[in-house]
């Protein structure tokens, strides 16, 4: 079996706001690969802040997919701002909106991917590669109805913290203007819809529910995806042996014990969700 990861995470970003975590969150997930899946140098990919280009992630996840047989294993990780634009290719009939991730060069003009141009690249794959998603990131902020360009004020506690930022970067105005008066003619947005792909074998946890934000937060002295924090703090407590049921259930307890309002989500079949974190379904050996 083979394994490969692509790993991204962008706290400087070229001409809209900045994050501080991200890079954390890259540097958290890849000590988990090494550590509990034995992941090797070689098998991951990191691509950060001005390396994370558009033209880089993309190279990176041809990479990733590139040779993949029945029985691999891959990870895709993505920390950073995400948004939506209205789909103008007719393909999102569910929601009639494209979601996207925000490269380094980032503009409203095409430097952007979406979950179109992830699932031309995924769904190259064969049939039996397990491919696992990490978004954290946010898609919708305060919804379609509401786009609001301030700190939304749900993202957890500040007091004498450092600020938390949202990562959801909302359109300008022109951009929402392409469904301004159509809000109720679009069904609730799910995340990355054409990335699913396989239930069995391709598996999306996203950071939060697609009308929440995820937090980039002053957590343990340092500046973490409060998702991806978790996630491995939950990781390392068990020694990756939760189930991804079980860790599910764990980090949306940390959170809310956090006092954050973000609920993740895992969108995999039912036999996956019990098999152990980050890894396949234990397949049943045919008697003889």
């Amino acid at each position: 079996m083979a394994k490969r990861a692509v790993m991204v995470g962008i706290n400087d970003y070229r001409g809209i706001s900045d994050l501080r975590g991200c890079v954390n969150d890259v540097t958290n997930m890849r000590d988990i690969l090494r550590k509990y899946l034995g992941f090797k140098n070689t098998e991951i990919r990191v691509a950060t802040d001005s390396r994370a280009t558009k033209a880089g992630i993309l190279s990176r996840l041809n990479w990733l997919v590139s040779g993949a047989k029945a029985g691999d294993f891959l990870v895709f990780h993505y920390s950073g701002h995400g948004s939506q634009i209205r789909d103008r290719d007719g393909d999102e009939l569910e929601d009639g909106m494209d979601e996207l991730i925000c490269p380094h060069d980032f503009d409203w003009n095409g430097s952007y991917i979406t979950d179109d141009d992830l699932n031309a690249i995924f769904k190259t794959l064969p049939k039996g590669v397990l491919l696992e998603v990490f978004l954290d990131s946010c898609h919708s902020g305060t919804g379609l109805r509401d786009v609001n360009f301030a700190r939304p004020d749900n993202l957890g506690p500040t007091g004498g913290k450092p600020v938390t930022l949202p990562r959801y970067l909302p359109p300008p105005i022109d951009i929402v203007c392409r469904h301004e008066g159509e809000e109720d003619d679009l069904k609730e947005i799910k995340l990355f819809d054409s990335v699913r792909g396989d239930p069995v074998h391709h598996i999306l946890w996203a950071g939060c529910r697609s009308d929440q934000t995820s937090a980039d937060a002053f957590i343990d002295n340092n500046y973490n995806g409060a998702f991806t924090y978790y996630f491995c703090h939950h990781m390392r407590a068990s020694n990756g042996q939760l189930s991804r049921t079980e860790l599910l259930s764990r980090v949306r307890a940390s959170l809310r014990h956090g006092s954050y309002s973000q609920v993740p989500q895992l969108e995999t079949e039912a036999t996956v969700r019990a098999a152990r974190a980050l890894t396949a379904p234990e397949r049943k050996s045919k008697k003889a």
